[in-house]
């Protein structure tokens, strides 16, 4: 079973606080175990305030930039970077990046998942993104789900997630609050007829 680049979506019965509700994007997934990241749970942080802590300047910011070169860099991300919220990955390693971006150019630590999906944990692809010529399909989160081998199937065994193959319009366009039943929708499932239970009629 590989089910690298496909989304884990929580079934009711997941009551892990942490992981229920989510979507994970699974990036990696071997005999070894998988690692994803949670792709529909926002953090309170925002991305200007991650930059303030890392030291980058968010160049593409109104307040940093002429008006006209930020209204093209508008265009270029559908919304203003700087308050596009931090997601929260997973609970491994909650204190370091992991940046989900379009998969056209490798940075010094880039997990290439898809010809469409990469997963970079090094700074660099940020301060490109700071200076406005970064990857334009972008989602930050910080911390990372991890599974040890075999965890993850034994999961899958007793109904704790359903498993489809991602669409990365999902992770990139569509609003947070959405990503969960768009998710559901590509295994043609209604959400409301899920229910936290099984085996009755």
């Amino acid at each position: 079973m590989d089910l690298t680049n496909h989304f884990l979506i929580a079934m009711p019965t997941m009551l892990d606080p942490v992981f229920g509700g989510s979507v994970v994007y699974l990036c990696e997934h071997n005999a070894n175990g998988a690692l994803g990241v949670v792709i529909n749970k926002p953090t309170d942080m925002t991305m200007d305030v991650l930059f303030e802590r890392i030291d980058l300047t968010l160049e593409i910011a109104p307040q940093h930039t002429h008006p006209v070169a930020y209204s093209d860099t508008r265009a270029k991300f559908g919304d203003s970077m700087s308050t596009r919220p931090v997601m929260f990955g997973g609970p491994v390693q909650v204190e370091r990046g992991f940046v989900l971006h379009s998969a056209l150019k490798t940075y010094s630590s880039t997990l290439k998942v898809t010809d469409q999906i990469a997963m970079t944990t090094s700074k660099d692809v940020l301060e490109e993104v700071a200076h406005g010529n970064g990857p334009t399909q972008i989602m930050v989160s910080l911390g990372c789900s991890g599974w040890d081998a075999g965890q993850l199937e034994g999961e899958i065994a007793r109904n704790g997630w359903l498993t489809v193959a991602a669409d990365p319009a999902i992770i990139f366009d569509l609003p947070i609050e959405q990503r969960f039943f768009a998710a559901l929708k590509l295994l043609g499932i209604d959400p409301y007829m899920l229910t936290g239970e099984s085996g009755r009629a």
